[in-house]
């Protein structure tokens, strides 16, 4: 049975009520020499820049994520050392650096919500709209999105800026994120905020 994915729509979103979330976007995971590297990673760095240019031209907030892991992490039995704070591995990639401005959320699991200050931060700016880019799609990304849409938060996500290990995982979120969590797909050239 082929599964059924939406076709990425156009959106104008409030810019008053939306953020951007930039989800690990970190050298390890978007720089071939970091120790978990998705290979697709760096090809979304040009979508989620040109997301993040209209959004700031528009005031739109922004969220970088940052996964953020102690030396004794029980993560690391799953997926070896990654992410270890202080670290080069747990910097964001130098393309998409965070400016003084935005905010760094640094999260300890997989749901960028889990243990953080992240929907503190969105209630205080009444956030209504999320905005969800980044990798690891079916990991990082779908946990966030999933937690967000759980608070009731609109979640989209524009295809070409998420990305995953492979192509079966890269679907699997998309399906997860609009069949289960009702999230709206599109492409960093169809949105805009107003």
């Amino acid at each position: 049975m082929e599964v059924e994915i939406p076709e990425p729509q156009r959106v104008n979103l409030d810019a008053r009520k939306t953020a951007v979330i930039v989800v690990d976007m970190q050298n390890d995971f978007a720089d071939p020499k970091g120790s978990l590297f998705v290979k697709t990673a760096p090809d979304t760095i040009p979508a989620i820049s040109r997301v993040l240019e209209k959004a700031r031209e528009a005031g739109v907030k922004i969220i970088y994520t940052q996964d953020w892991h102690s030396g004794d992490d029980p993560e690391f039995k799953i997926w070896g050392v990654h992410a270890l704070a202080g670290t080069w591995g747990a910097e964001v990639v130098d393309a998409l650096k965070p400016r003084e401005d935005d905010i760094i959320v640094k999260k300890l699991r997989y749901d960028a919500f889990y243990g953080t200050s992240l929907e503190h931060i969105l209630r205080l700016h009444k956030i209504e709209n999320l905005v969800v880019t980044g990798t690891v799609a079916n990991i990082c990304v779908l946990h966030t999105a999933g937690s967000a849409a759980l608070r009731w938060f609109n979640v989209v996500v524009p295809v070409d800026c998420i990305s995953a290990i492979t192509e079966f995982d890269y679907k699997a979120a998309l399906r997860q994120i609009t069949f289960l969590y009702r999230g709206t797909l599109t492409k960093s050239d169809l949105i805009s905020f107003t």
